[in-house]
């Protein structure tokens, strides 16, 4: 009688390794599509980073400088100088100190004020800084009678020193829920006569009264300067707006990322969302005559011919930011530029009308 054997014969040694080999094949080519898309999407986000940055970082810049000089006199503020006159002060990076230069030959403030290579060098470059002025657009403006005038009205102390706003109290409340902001202390106010123009730092308000004090954050209320101040209009009628003065300029904060900052007036500073490497400014200038162009520094001499701030008509942008981040592939930050031109409308352009 024959005897069935059951056969138990498994893969040979050649069998095993082939499949072995096609798995590892397969898992391999797995992970290195998965690692590319890993390295797309990380590539996708830090040129979206860097293009928000970017976003971040001119927008505010830009619209600011296209309202620069809004109602502001011809030819700027008057500022005070003269016998007297001492250095008013200028929003400036931390640790920092700057001045507006009122003791040699800045007589007014004008709309644009220049700051080639006054903020911090990163990668070697020095950054600009630029600070901008316009008028409130928000809040009205109020008509104020001399000092020596009678009946319910706004007048000017005789001094200058204080402002009875009368029955308008409605211009020192604002309206909140309208979007205009109460005024308060550290506001710039701007007064314009047919034949002059001052501006004064708030620093004290007890409605109706609003005063200014000499020894203000910019130094702007100074009563012994000869010309340039506020007590040299007291006696005409005069129109009163809220000023806005607008410091960009870049700051390293504590963790060393540079970031654009956006300074009103000398209240504390807001950064903005912006990693920025690089800012720049240059302006185009009209005389009529010459029309120099990509100048950074004001006032500039070309030709025996100076230069001053009220005669730039456009300025040059530049902007670097890069990414939060670093690339885990490159092992260095995404980066991004922008340069762009823009028009500044409240000088460059005339009321043919008016």
């Amino acid at each position: 009688m024959r005897s069935s054997t059951t056969s138990e014969q498994g893969f040979t040694l050649v069998e095993l390794m082939v499949a072995s080999i096609i798995t590892l094949t397969v898992i391999g080519l797995a992970l290195t599509t998965f690692a590319n898309a890993i390295r797309l999407n990380e590539a996708a986000t830090q040129v979206a980073d860097s293009n928000q940055n970017l976003r971040a970082g001119t927008n505010l810049l830009v619209r600011d400088l296209l309202q620069a000089g809004r109602n502001i006199p011809t030819g700027g503020i008057s500022i005070p100088s003269g016998s007297g006159a001492t250095s008013i002060h200028r929003p400036s990076p931390p640790t920092t100190t700057m001045e507006f230069d009122n003791l040699t030959w800045q007589t007014t403030l004008s709309a644009i004020t220049t700051g080639e290579g006054k903020g911090p060098t990163i990668n070697g470059k020095a950054t600009d800084m630029v600070t901008i002025l316009m008028d409130d657009a928000v809040l009205g403006e109020l008509t104020v009678e001399p000092y020596n005038a009678s009946g319910s009205v706004s007048k000017l102390s005789q001094d200058g020193s204080s402002l009875d706003v009368g029955p308008n109290l409605s211009w020192i409340n604002g309206d909140p829920q309208g979007g205009i902001p109460p005024l308060q202390k550290g506001d710039l106010v701007l007064f314009v006569t047919p034949t002059g123009s001052a501006i004064q730092t708030i620093t004290k308000i007890q409605s109706p009264n609003i005063y200014f004090e000499p020894n203000d954050p910019f130094n702007l209320n100074q009563p012994s300067a000869t010309a340039g101040t506020i007590k040299n209009i007291t006696g005409a009628k005069m129109s009163v707006r809220r000023a806005l003065m607008y410091t960009y300029y870049v700051h390293k904060d504590s963790s060393d990322t540079p970031r654009l900052m956006r300074a009103l007036n000398m209240f504390t500073p807001q950064a903005l969302a912006g990693v920025i490497e690089d800012l720049s400014l240059s302006f185009d200038l009209v005389d009529g005559v010459n029309n120099p162009t990509n100048v950074k520094t004001l006032p500039y001499t070309a030709n025996a011919v100076t230069y001053g701030a009220n005669q730039i008509r456009k300025a040059n942008l530049h902007v670097g930011v890069r990414a939060e981040d670093k690339s885990a592939r490159q092992e260095d930050y995404v980066r991004n530029h922008l340069s762009t031109i823009v028009d500044l409308r409240n000088l460059a352009y005339v009321d043919r009308y008016k």
